[in-house]
């Protein structure tokens, strides 16, 4: 009997075999590929994912699938990818997809589905498409939607098959989720574009080659969002830097502006404008002072942005550079209430503008309550028009909202949404990140149980430095109830470093620890900008000590003057640059940084010992560099702070071992930047380093270092 059993057993076994052979697809096999089908009616975005598609399949397995509009006659071996939203693919997903009417209706949901010989790729509307092509390309071929970025290829393989495939994908959590190219330095003259940006502003000379757009645009949809906006300042009556709005907007993405650029005018576009119409010196740029100007300005803007189909509108009011309106214009009344006032004033002729441009029934509008914007909303100064989104942002670089967001109760005649910051030039990250992914879900959960779902954006600047937490958070927008930050990063050091996976993971977690946390405000105080911010200002006052120590000491005694620039940063900016008001816990703190960026450094080089080649480079400029770059800037500023306690005591000799101590330090930056650009491809990606601009800091370092090296001991008398 027990024979008869095995034997039974054994059939059953074989035969389920023979079944899941039978029925499993095989995309690329030994002797034929599937042929891929798409409608004819399908948009632009959905042809140019089948194209990344059949590029990732060449680069896996050597073969190139054949793309076409009707299969003729055959009937296994397919991919039909089609859009619910697109009547001529309804069709086959009626007809052949189970569960196809779940999608009639949804936002950018999808499914992707094996069944028989053929696999079925089908979204509720062409994004929902586009996200489920990149989604399988993910899932089941390997390929990292940043593979540009991170220089991770896929596993080579010569045939692909599997015994079933199945994703389905609800609608996401927010609506509007992407990115916001913003203080990109290194991308605008990393590839040399010759394109000239006209903008009277030290940190970009040219716009951002159409070869670079191309591969963040790839990298933002394969990750799933559906929202750019493409640069800083971007003036869209410049065809180089228009081109960048059009690179986006083929790709099915949503286009918005900079939210000191309503309409899409900024303070240089505005200056840009008026040069070319009467060539003589621009007019003012107030709303206040110069109304009918600055009001003509938004609207030949906003007819030009009209041009493309999905624009999400910014409406507000800001003054040059990100500063309030009212510093441009000393001539504005300077109560809260005249400017909250004047700020909703505009908001309205805005809004009109829009409507006699943009012939959507219900365009989307949002006004970005960034800095002074969220201090006037959370005093009821801003009158903001119903059917806006309100996004609220963060002002301590991914670690809290500011007040407005805890304040704000949810209405139904507003829209709401986030800004969160992967990088904030000034403050940092910057050149380094700086921000773990369970930071972010923190954060993030607090906007989704309020339901401030509608809208959310990141700031991403250059990209390569912040792949990780910009993957972690596309990936909790679309779904953040199943997102988990412990097994995001687990996941992501086993894909990238295989065996060495738990030794790359503690050095991540390590090096996320180490940022040394404010006493009072709790948040990051001496991240790379603050830290630059910090010890170039000890530089500038170490150098009137040494060079003009009367005057020095004179201009101590006097009482500081709070001006109208430095009071608005402080009010409403102040989770940038936190001070610690005892400067022997602020040493304590930066010591303590130190040490755990030297322990970060052990754990890398023991987690490399036995990585592949590509898996060292990869975690050598995703981790190395930054963890070298913090340690460089951090050792720095240890030095230069004691540097200025020897200075205060008259310890002169002692101040200039600590400024070359601090000299020294910066030597690690030129180590770090080498990392980060071997091979061809990187060599030049510091090249337009200037936000930051390390260069100057270490020249600024040396010529302290000399002029105290050089002081005479009559002249260190003089203190």
């Amino acid at each position: 009997m027990r024979r008869v059993i095995v034997l039974l057993a054994l059939l059953l076994a074989l035969s389920t075999s023979v079944c899941l052979k039978a029925q499993s697809f095989e995309l690329v096999g030994a002797a034929r590929q599937a042929t891929i089908v798409v409608s004819q009616q399908e948009p632009e975005c959905v042809r140019l994912a089948i194209e990344d598609f059949v590029g990732d399949l060449h680069r896996i397995t050597g073969k190139i699938l054949k793309v076409t509009n009707h299969p003729k006659g055959i009937k296994e071996g397919l991919v039909l990818v089609g859009s619910q939203s697109v009547k001529e693919s309804q069709k086959w997903l009626h007809t052949y997809l189970p569960g196809a009417d779940t999608l009639r209706g949804q936002w950018e949901s999808y499914r992707v589905l094996a069944s028989g010989k053929n696999l079925y790729v089908a979204g509720s509307d062409e994004r929902g498409t586009m996200f489920a092509l990149y989604d399988f390309a993910e899932t089941y071929l390997g390929v990292d939607p940043f593979h540009f970025w991170t220089d991770r290829r896929p596993k080579q393989q010569p045939t692909l098959s599997w015994p079933s495939v199945s994703i389905a994908q609800k609608s996401p959590t927010f609506q509007y989720r992407g990115w916001f190219i913003n203080d990109e330095d290194l991308l605008t003259e990393w590839v040399n574009s010759g394109a000239k940006r006209n903008i009277d502003y030290p940190y970009y000379g040219q716009v951002v080659d159409p070869s670079v757009m191309r591969h963040v645009v790839e990298a933002l949809v394969r990750s799933r969002c559906n929202l750019i906006i493409p640069a800083s300042f971007l003036d869209i009556r410049n065809p180089a830097e228009a081109a960048l709005v059009k690179e986006a907007a083929r790709r099915g993405l949503f286009v918005s502006m900079h939210h000191i650029e309503p309409l899409g005018v900024s303070a240089f576009t505005y200056f840009n404008y008026w040069k070319d119409k009467t060539g003589d010196k621009p007019p003012l740029f107030s709303y206040y002072s110069e109304r009918a100007k600055v009001e003509e300005v938004w609207r030949v803007y906003a007819g030009e942005w009209a041009k493309y189909p999905n624009v999400i509108w910014q409406i507000g009011l800001r003054g040059i550079g990100d500063r309030p309106m009212w510093l441009a214009d000393p001539g504005i009344p300077q109560t809260d209430a005249d400017r909250g006032r004047l700020i909703s004033e505009a908001m309205r002729t805005q809004m009109d503008i829009i409507r006699s441009v943009d012939k959507r029934p219900s365009p989307p509008i949002t006004t970005t309550l960034w800095a002074e914007g969220s201090v006037l909303n959370s005093l009821g100064h801003l009158q903001i028009p119903n059917g806006v989104t309100q996004v609220f942002a963060d002002n301590s670089p991914g670690w809290r909202w500011q007040s407005d967001f805890r304040d704000t109760k949810h209405r139904p005649e507003y829209g709401y949404g986030i800004y969160y910051h992967h990088q904030l030039w000034g403050s940092g990250p910057h050149l380094a990140q700086g921000i773990p992914p369970a930071q972010t879900q923190r954060v993030v959960s607090e906007a989704v149980d309020k339901g401030f779902t509608t809208y959310a954006i990141m700031n991403v600047s250059n990209i390569r430095e912040f792949v990780l937490g910009t993957a972690a958070t596309a990936q909790m927008w679309y779904d953040f109830a199943g997102f988990n930050a412990d097994t995001f990063l687990t996941d992501w050091c086993r894909e990238r470093f295989g065996a060495s996976a738990a030794a790359a993971e503690r050095a991540y977690r390590a090096y996320f620890d180490s940022f040394a946390i404010h006493d009072g405000r709790k948040v990051p105080f001496l991240l790379d900008g603050q830290s630059r911010s910090m010890g170039l200002n000890m530089l500038n006052q170490l150098k009137k000590q040494i060079s003009q120590p009367e005057q020095y000491y004179a201009d101590r005694r006097k009482k500081a003057v709070v001006t109208a620039e430095s009071e608005w940063g402080r009010t409403s900016l102040g989770d940038m640059h936190p001070q610690e008001a005892d400067s022997a816990r602020l040493a304590e703190k930066i010591n303590l940084q130190w040490a755990g960026l030297q322990q970060t450094g052990q754990l890398i080089q023991k987690a490399a010992v036995s990585m592949q080649p590509e898996q060292r480079q990869f975690l050598e400029s995703n981790l190395l560099n930054h963890q070298q770059f913090m340690l460089s800037l951090t050792e720095w500023l240890a030095n230069l702070q004691r540097a200025k306690q020897a200075e205060n005591a008259g310890r002169w000799d002692d101040a200039t071992f600590y400024l070359q101590q601090a000299n020294e330090a910066l030597a690690l930056i030129d180590t770090a930047k080498a990392q980060a650009t071997q091979g061809e491809k990187w060599q030049n990606w510091y090249r337009g380093e200037k936000k930051m601009n390390l260069n100057a800091v270490k020249s600024q370092t040396m010529d302290v270092l000399k002029l105290a090296q050089t002081r005479t001991p009559a002249s260190a008398a003089a203190r």
